[in-house]
């Protein structure tokens, strides 16, 4: 009989310590997947913004001497993410092979400049500062015109603030309810040994020696559950990395482990603090109240 009751006590701590566990890791999983998400989000912008080229084309007159001392000039400028020249005979082949036909046959002449391909660095893609930019440039008096999709500039960093500002909201109210959802199930394995806190109270132990055995078990519990989401994360960073590699998901090493190290001390944290404070309600709880 006593077996029967004891195995039963066993199956039902080992099934409450499964809940809990598994609470915390979807949780966490879930808050690392959100992470991840906005570190690459904010990668995948800066790709996007450093696409777009500033074309800077060269009067007739510019030799070959003034556009090399221009691209070493724009190469150790701060804002330079990559330039590439473009003579006007290869800007001429381009437009045969985008045409399907030879148009200087019918010119006569190439009327194409010479010209440089600016890819600006991410931090610098702003209406003022490409506009700063675009004036310092045209300051060269070889320079005969500037082009950048001005509009595709204000839209990108439109709808990047306004994409930014939800994800800051989504995180904020997914963190909100991961710490309830871990607070519950954790105040839930408290309930189910109230009578066993009130119990050492009344024989003399003090409220901090009755704590310490409920805290480190939650503490346990949420760094196996930590432990079993980075392990997860890494799995699907490992299967996206695997089927979309242009997406460059593992090259921020140093985020990647401070996703991490969040996940990790977001398992050991919540626990802590939960656990303490379900077991101080109960330890000032009377004992009529516990029924």
């Amino acid at each position: 009989m006593s077996s029967s009751f004891d195995k039963f006590q066993k199956r039902r701590l080992i099934s409450s310590y499964f809940s809990v566990v598994l609470s915390i890791f979807l949780v966490l999983f879930l808050l690392g997947t959100l992470g991840l998400f906005i570190i690459n989000s904010n990668k995948l912008a800066n790709d996007f913004k450093e696409k777009i080229a500033m074309t800077v084309f060269f009067k007739n007159e510019a030799n070959d001497t003034i556009l090399k001392q221009f691209g070493t000039e724009i190469k150790k400028a701060p804002y330079a993410r990559s330039i590439s020249y473009v003579s006007k005979e290869a800007a001429a082949k381009q437009h045969t092979d985008i045409i399907g036909e030879d148009f200087l046959t019918f010119l006569g002449e190439n009327p194409l400049q010479n010209s440089y391909d600016i890819h600006i660095k991410a931090a610098y893609v702003e209406k003022d500062s490409v506009a700063k930019i675009e004036q310092d440039l045209r300051k060269n008096e070889m320079i005969s015109d500037i082009v950048y999709d001005k509009q595709l500039v204000n839209m990108v960093n439109d709808n990047i603030n306004k994409v930014s500002m939800w994800i800051l909201i989504i995180s904020g109210f997914l963190t909100f309810i991961a710490v309830l959802l871990i607070n519950s199930s954790l105040r839930l394995s408290i309930y189910s040994n109230r009578f066993i806190i009130k119990t050492m109270q009344m024989v003399g132990a003090t409220k901090s020696f009755i704590r310490k055995p409920f805290v480190m078990r939650s503490v346990k519990l949420g760094m196996l559950g930590a432990a079993l989401a980075i392990l997860a994360l890494i799995g699907l960073l490992s299967y996206i990395n695997a089927n979309f590699p242009d997406l460059g998901i593992l090259e921020d090493k140093i985020l990647i482990v401070l996703v991490f190290a969040a996940v990790f001390g977001f398992g050991v944290f919540i626990p802590w603090i939960s656990t303490h404070f379900a077991t101080q309600r109960f330890l000032n709880l009377r004992t009529d109240d516990l029924y």
